[in-house]
């Protein structure tokens, strides 16, 4: 699967959505039907853990859900171990990046010390992948990378060189996003979808 191909095993919806990290944007993947076949996901997945195999990875971190599993995958094929960030979503306010994510208590004093890359299926605005870096090093983990099989715009981008980790993907395509007091779609009127 080539990551046009993958980006088309999802749906992809153009308007005005409020994503994740609590910007606006102009598209919406439902990211869900990415791992509905995943033989024709294994391809990519192998492409990308070729591009880690150089970084003396020693454990593959992936946000729940979607991303865990490419993650999983991705460990299997560098014959490392594997956790994951569960997402815990934080009730009130209109602030960006209002989700949080936690390794389960029984992986937290496991990380503590290895390598990890944090491995994720298409980064936007980064919250996940933001929220998988803050908890593993609130274990004590050594985030080296993030890696995805998509980068859209450049949130990801600036996150990494802000944390000084690699940023690895098979592609990285234009998108914009906007904190929603900036937001051009909001300034002339169009309503939020609700997805």
């Amino acid at each position: 699967m080539t990551p046009d191909e993958l980006l088309g095993a999802t749906v992809a919806r153009p308007g005005h959505t409020v994503l994740e990290s609590g910007h606006h944007g102009e598209l919406w993947l439902d990211l869900e039907l990415l791992c509905l076949r995943p033989r024709e996901l294994e391809r990519a997945v192998a492409l990308l853990a070729e591009e880690l195999r150089s970084f003396d990875v020693e454990a593959v971190c992936g946000p729940l859900n979607e991303g865990a599993f490419v993650a999983l995958m991705v460990a299997s094929r560098l014959d490392v171990e594997f956790t994951y960030a569960g997402r815990f979503e934080e009730k009130g306010g209109d602030r960006l990046f209002p989700v949080q994510y936690r390794l389960p208590r029984a992986l937290r004093s496991w990380v503590a010390g290895k390598r990890v890359v944090i491995v994720n299926d298409v980064i936007n605005a980064g919250s996940a992948v933001r929220g998988a870096h803050a908890t593993l090093l609130d274990c004590g983990a050594v985030p080296i990378a993030i890696a995805a099989l998509v980068v859209l715009g450049d949130a990801a981008t600036h996150f990494a060189a802000e944390n000084n980790l690699r940023l690895i993907s098979l592609a990285q395509w234009p998108n914009r996003i906007w904190i929603p007091a900036e937001c051009p779609l909001c300034a002339v009127g169009v309503p939020l979808d609700e997805v």
